[in-house]
């Protein structure tokens, strides 16, 4: 089962891949998406970088189309910086023809899901920081099978069909007392896992 793309989610190619596959990049892309629109100052104390680095990495990344200038906001010394709206598509296959491409995929694909783990992380050290009305409707839920292809592609078809229609209903929202809100769902084989395990 492919995951049907929508209009504004950008399959990567190999450039595109490469120009990402630095973990400062991945870093300011993932902040981007989080808290919204940014300055390279701004970004620099976030992430405990220099502005300068922060600044030729917006730069890199706007020539390659995942971040660009927030227009009408800020001055030339001071730029407002977004990420562009869609999904970023990264399918191992697409990229298992050479080693180099291959490493590429990994080293995005570890650096998104270590910046994942870290906020989990950060949630689950402190969840006195965000109130007891976030922590009356956190969910926290893992779930351990033995499945079949087939059997998984149905559990991912039933979150495409149900969940993701609701997620981009609230995409851009800007409601009074909303926070910024990560949705994970993670559903793959065990690398290491023997069939029939149980």
């Amino acid at each position: 089962m492919t995951r049907p793309v929508k209009p504004q989610d950008r399959a990567l190619d190999m450039t595109s891949l490469k120009a990402l596959a630095h973990p400062l990049r991945v870093r300011i892309v993932d902040t981007l998406s989080v808290h919204g629109q940014s300055t390279a100052s701004g970004l620099a104390a976030r992430l405990g970088e220099s502005s300068g680095a922060t600044s030729y990495h917006l730069r890199q990344l706007e020539k390659h189309g995942f971040v660009r200038e927030v227009e009408g906001k800020g001055t030339g010394r001071e730029r407002w910086w977004e990420r562009v709206p869609g999904g970023i598509l990264l399918r191992p296959d697409d990229f298992v023809e050479s080693p180099s491409e291959l490493d590429a995929y990994r080293l995005l694909s570890r650096q998104f899901v270590d910046n994942a783990a870290t906020r989990l992380s950060d949630f689950v050290g402190h969840p006195e920081l965000v109130g007891r009305e976030w922590m009356d409707v956190v969910e926290l839920t893992t779930a351990n099978l033995q499945l079949t292809p087939e059997q998984l592609a149905q559990i991912v078809g039933a979150f495409e069909q149900h969940v993701v229609p609701l997620i981009d209903g609230f995409r851009g929202q800007t409601t009074p007392g909303a926070l910024p809100v990560q949705v994970q769902f993670n559903a793959f084989p065990i690398v290491d896992g023997a069939e029939g395990a149980q």
